[in-house]
């Protein structure tokens, strides 16, 4: 990985004043380009605004763009054929009407477009599995809350983005619920779904930083550096958050592909 910082972004969420304007319907893009990720693409994966009218997706498998349009765990997703997580796909999207839609919007057009270009069909089920019970830990939380007013319309660069150095991950959020953060830590970095069970339900800014494991982030091999040593995943979200990841298990939703069909570019 060299000395390049990676930022793989899970969450498109962000903050920045903005004036209101009538809100379109978002209910699908107005044009999307899919094309297979170039071999020597060294960007990361991403879902984000590239600006207040284009959507783009880097790098994504069939799996992990339902894991983002259904938030869910890609480990709560079945059915999907072995192409549809070895196959990576770049979307370029174009957002209707003149504002930037916020983060359900955009995600609601990516179901869309889901359905319509890759022949989505699928049904949930609830299924008992293993999962991370999300809790307070014995001390209580150590977040501090968002400084962000609650009328600033989302909007602008990610609230939740791993930044993958060669020497450990950190994840510095920004206006970001708790369940958000589950979220995140579900779809990119931990191989079962995570349950927020803390009960907190404000916003709030910080800054985690660790060490991630070989079942984390789908393995990245990254070395502890003696000069910064980092905490584990699991230690990090005690010591820094007031947080508790347990393994245990739960029912929780999924989704169970039906049909699916290899995308047409245009």
């Amino acid at each position: 990985m060299g000395k390049s910082l990676l930022v793989l972004i899970v969450m498109v969420a962000g903050v920045c004043a903005q004036a209101p304007s009538p809100h379109p319907a978002f209910e699908a893009f107005e044009v999307a380009t899919i094309k297979p990720t170039p071999p020597d693409w060294n960007g990361g994966r991403f879902i984000r605004m590239q600006t207040a009218h284009q959507l783009v997706a880097r790098n994504h498998s069939i799996k992990t763009l339902l894991a983002a349009a259904y938030n869910l765990s890609p480990h709560a997703i079945f059915g999907v054929p072995e192409w549809g997580d070895s196959d990576h796909y770049d979307i370029l999207a174009q957002v209707p009407g003149d504002i930037r839609p916020n983060l359900d919007e955009q995600m609601a057009m990516l179901r869309k477009l889901l359905a319509d270009r890759f022949g989505l069909v699928f049904h949930r089920e609830r299924r008992e599995m293993p999962v991370y019970a999300l809790t307070v830990a014995k001390n209580g939380p150590q977040l501090k809350p968002t400084k962000i007013p609650d009328d600033v319309t989302p909007a602008g660069p990610p609230a939740l983005a791993f930044v993958i150095a060669p020497d450990g991950v950190s994840l510095p959020a920004v206006s970001a619920t708790v369940g958000e953060f589950a979220s995140v830590l579900q779809r990119a970095a931990m191989n079962r779904p995570v349950v927020d069970q803390t009960g907190l339900t404000g916003r709030y800014d910080f800054l985690l930083d660790f060490l991630p494991d070989e079942t984390q982030f789908g393995g990245l091999g990254l070395k502890p550096n003696p000069d910064r040593p980092k905490p584990d995943l699991f230690a990090a979200v005690q010591q820094q958050l007031g947080l508790r990841l347990e393994a245990t298990k739960g029912t929780v939703d999924t989704l169970v592909v039906d049909r699916f069909t290899k995308p047409s570019e245009n």
